[in-house]
C-alpha cells in the first residue's frame, strides 16, 4: 500500500495549513470567546475551494477526491475545531445529500452556491427521541395538494441559523408499511413558513460554530423537494453519516496533533528541578503516546477517506466498519491527547489564556456527535459478525 500523497494532496494540506496558521488561528481565541461565527473565515475558505474540493468541476466542485477533504479538516481543525466542523458539516453533510441523491434541477438550483461557500446547507436527523436510533424519527410529512406539509422537531444542527444559511435536508416518516416507518428525506429552503430556527445552544465548545433546534409547523415544501426515493431517506441519510464519520475523525486529528503541538511546546520551556519538564520520563511518555496515537489516527482517516473514494455512492460493509473504526478511535485518541496536554501544562491548562483549554472542551463532542463512540461499536461488532 502507498501511503505517499499525490502532489496535489500535499498542496492542499500545505495550503491549508498556511490558511489555518495565518488566518484561522489567530483569531480562533476571539471567537472562542464571544461565541462569534467566523463569516470572513468562511468566506476565504470558499475562495480556497475548500466546500467544493471532493466535488467534480462539472457541477462547480474543485475536482478533487474525499482524502483531500479530509486533510484540509484536518489542519483548518488543528486550529480551530469550530471552524472545522463548519467545514466538515457544509460539505459532507448539507452538499453531500443534494450531489448524491439530487435530481439535474436540484444540483442546479442548490449546488453552485455551497461549493462556492457562499452559503451553507444543514443536514436534519437528530430529534428529541431520535438521536442514536435514528429509525425512531417523529417528524411527520403528509401529502396534500401536491405539497408535503412538515410537522416535528430536529435538533443539534449545525450552519442552520447563520446568515448565509439556504436550508435544511431533513428526515420526515411519509408513511408506512406494516409496522415499518417510510422515512423520506426533504428539502426545506430558509424563509419557507412555518419553518423556525430557534434560539442557540450554549455548548461547551465549539463556539465558533453555529449550532440551533429547528422547529416544523405546518411547514409546506413542494413536492419536487423530496431528495431522491420516496421512502429513500433513511438509507440516504446512513449513507451520508458514513462519510461524515470520516471527516470527524479527519477533525479529531487535527486537535490531537494540536494537542501535541502545545504541550510539546509548553514542555521545552517549562522548567522545574533545573531542567525543562521534557526531559522527565513522566512527561516524555505522555508526549509519546499522543505521538504515537494521533499517527495511527491519521492513518486510520486516511485509509478509510480513500475506501470511501474508491466505493463512491455503493457504500460497503468494510467502508463502514473503517469509518466507524476511525471515528471512534481518532475521536478517543484526541481527547486522551486533550487530557495529557492539560494535564502537562499543569495549573496553566486550566485556563483560558491557554489554547489546551479550548481543545479540551471542543474535543469532547467528537465522541458523541455523528454517532456515539456506543454505537460505533455497536456498529463493528455487528460488522465483524459478533
Amino acid at each position: 500500500m502507498d501511503f505517499a500523497l499525490t502532489q496535489e494532496q500535499q498542496a492542499i494540506r500545505d495550503t491549508c495549513r498556511d490558511f489555518a496558521r495565518e488566518v484561522v488561528a489567530p483569531a480562533a481565541e476571539e471567537l472562542d470567546r464571544h461565541h462569534k461565527f467566523g463569516y470572513d473565515i468562511v468566506r476565504q475558505m470558499g475562495e480556497l475551494g475548500l466546500f467544493g474540493l471532493p466535488y467534480p468541476e462539472e457541477v462547480g466542485g474543485a475536482g478533487g477526491d474525499f482524502l483531500a477533504l479530509c486533510i484540509a479538516i484536518e489542519e483548518i481543525s488543528r486550529a480551530d475545531a469550530g471552524v472545522g466542523i463548519t467545514l466538515e458539516a457544509a460539505v459532507c453533510l448539507g452538499s453531500s445529500p443534494i450531489y448524491e441523491f439530487g435530481s439535474k434541477e436540484q444540483k442546479e438550483k442548490w449546488l453552485p452556491d455551497l461549493l462556492a461557500g457562499r452559503k451553507l446547507w444543514s443536514f436534519g436527523l437528530t430529534e428529541p427521541e431520535a438521536g442514536s436510533d435514528a429509525g425512531a424519527t417523529k417528524t411527520r410529512a403528509e401529502r396534500r395538494d401536491g405539497k408535503w406539509v412538515i410537522n416535528g422537531a430536529k435538533q443539534f444542527i449545525t450552519n442552520c441559523g447563520t446568515d448565509i444559511s439556504l436550508g435544511v435536508t431533513i428526515t420526515a416518516v411519509t408513511g408506512r408499511s406494516g409496522e415499518e416507518a417510510e422515512i423520506s428525506a426533504l428539502m426545506v429552503p430558509k424563509g419557507t413558513p412555518g419553518y423556525h430556527v430557534l434560539e442557540s445552544y450554549r455548548k461547551l465548545g465549539w463556539h465558533s460554530s453555529d449550532t440551533h433546534p429547528l422547529s416544523f409547523e405546518d411547514c409546506e415544501v413542494p413536492a419536487e423537494n423530496m431528495l431522491g426515493p420516496r421512502g429513500g431517506g433513511y438509507r440516504q441519510f446512513l449513507h451520508t453519516l458514513t462519510g461524515g464519520r470520516i471527516a470527524i475523525a479527519a477533525l479529531s486529528v487535527g486537535v490531537g496533533q494540536a494537542c501535541l503541538d502545545a504541550a510539546l511546546g509548553y514542555a521545552k520551556e517549562r522548567r522545574t528541578f533545573g531542567a525543562p519538564i521534557s526531559k522527565h520520563q513522566a512527561i516524555q511518555f505522555k508526549l509519546a503516546d499522543m505521538a504515537m496515537e494521533t499517527e495511527v489516527a491519521r492513518t486510520m482517516v486516511y485509509r478509510a477517506a480513500m475506501a470511501y473514494d474508491a466505493a463512491g455512492a455503493q457504500t460497503t460493509d468494510e467502508v463502514r466498519m473503517l469509518a466507524a473504526m476511525s471515528k471512534l478511535y481518532a475521536s478517543e485518541a484526541s481527547k486522551r491527547a486533550a487530557d495529557n496536554a492539560v494535564q502537562i501544562h499543569g495549573g496553566y491548562g486550566f485556563m483560558e489564556d491557554y489554547p489546551v483549554a479550548r481543545y479540551w472542551r471542543d474535543v469532547k463532542v467528537n465522541e458523541i456527535g455523528e454517532g456515539t463512540s456506543e454505537v460505533q461499536r455497536m456498529l463493528i461488532a455487528r460488522l465483524i459478525g459478533a
